[in-house]
């Protein structure tokens, strides 16, 4: 199994961000060891969690949409897009001209490698993959030469011949070398092109809770029964009411009368010795969106990856906030160091965290910034973190 763990990212020119914003996922010799931090193969130690605070209209969601788009342009730009359609991708308002520009560290089954991009709506201008051995060598630079109308590719060890590689980034200048090399069936990039993040993040925002996410949560269910398991067990010892989820395969008809196979859920209740079963979309947004939301989440946990979450409190309880952010603490429930990523508007979240493991979000004249919580001066590790920043000791709040 390939195990990815998220050491940095970062991005500029992207939506609301004009300057470099960088993520850094690692944590110092003077962050302590805890169940919140995990060491990967390669040694670096890492967080498993990291919550995004700040007001509304921030760049909170922006920070999150930046990571989503790189894991979808990395592995399935080519499949997703057809030659002329453009790179969906958003600069700055105030910079519409230049390109935006991603990148990110992992650890790759133990192997450090780094993947920069820099484009446009229109073209790919710049792509690199590199590997750390003593020091980082490149596996392929991919770059755009405005006077030729043409690419030069130079790759060491990727696989694919440089003739092909040439002509493909010409004919798919909106696509990654990487998705490229995968429909070329070249076995590194086959590998690398498989996504190992799962989100409720979409190109427009957060996607909402509704009868097709519900339905589609089903499904993936019906799919794989260990982590329907898993989810009926959570969603009972939560104390939800509930007996038993039970997913029922059903035949329903379309508007053009063609018959469409759906996964319909019903929530199991036990009463005075019977069962009564209700439609899941008949049960409180709380257990919908439990339901939902750990569609998302177990995946990620039973494979590796990480979860990207908006708005990850959003129809939950407050007191259902510690026990799923506990799926990712213990290495019980989190075997491969799966991460999560998420915004959060529930500032009771401090106090489950580290300091090392928040990162605040302000936007300042159309320009957000974001730093991590432990980068401020005098924040002290046994701070009441959530009394000082709902009095505004270390900004990204409202000012109302």
């Amino acid at each position: 199994m390939v195990v990815r763990v998220l050491i940095s990212h970062s991005v500029s020119n992207f939506q609301s961000f004009l300057e470099k914003v960088e993520i850094d996922w690692s944590q110092n010799s003077h962050v302590p060891q805890s169940e919140w931090v995990a060491e990967s193969l390669s040694g670096v130690r890492v967080a498993k969690v990291m919550a995004t605070l700040g007001h509304n209209a921030s760049g909170k969601t922006a920070l999150l949409k930046s990571l989503v788009f790189l894991d979808w342009f990395i592995c399935n730009s080519f499949r997703s897009l057809s030659p002329e359609d453009k790179i969906p991708v958003t600069p700055h308002f105030l910079n519409k001209n230049s390109p935006v520009e991603f990148e990110v560290l992992v650890d790759y089954n133990g192997q450090l490698l780094r993947y920069e991009l820099k484009c446009n709506n229109e073209r790919v201008l710049y792509e690199a993959l590199y590997k750390k051995k003593e020091r980082f060598g490149y596996i392929f630079v991919r770059e755009w030469n405005d006077k030729e109308g043409k690419y030069s590719v130079k790759q060491q060890d990727f696989g694919l011949s440089a003739s092909k590689a040439e002509n493909a980034c010409n004919l798919r200048q909106n696509a990654s070398l990487i998705s490229i090399a995968a429909q070329h069936g070249v076995p590194f990039a086959v590998e690398l092109a498989i996504s190992s993040a799962r989100s409720n993040i979409v190109s427009s925002g957060r996607v909402h809770l509704s009868r097709d996410q519900i339905f589609g949560a089903a499904e993936d269910y019906s799919a794989n029964e260990l982590q329907a398991d898993w989810m009926k067990k959570l969603l009972r010892s939560w104390d939800l009411g509930l007996s038993d989820i039970d997913i029922k395969e059903a035949n329903i008809e379309g508007k053009n009368g063609e018959v469409i196979k759906k996964w319909i859920p019903f929530g199991v209740h036990h009463v005075g010795g019977s069962d009564y079963s209700l439609p899941l979309i008949e049960e409180s947004s709380g257990t919908q969106g439990a339901f939902v939301l750990l569609s998302r989440i177990l995946p990620v946990l039973q494979n590796g990856g990480i979860a990207i979450i908006d708005e990850f409190e959003s129809d939950l309880h407050p007191h259902m906030l510690e026990p799923i952010l506990d799926l990712f603490a213990n290495p019980t429930s989190n075997p491969n160091n799966a991460q999560m990523f998420f915004t959060c508007h529930a500032a009771e979240v401090l106090n489950m965290l580290p300091k090392s493991q928040v990162v605040l979000v302000e936007k300042n004249e159309c320009n957000s910034e974001a730093w991590r919580l432990d980068s401020v001066h005098g924040v002290r590790a046994d701070d009441n973190f959530y009394a000082k920043y709902m009095s505004g000791a270390y900004g990204a709040v409202p000012e109302l």
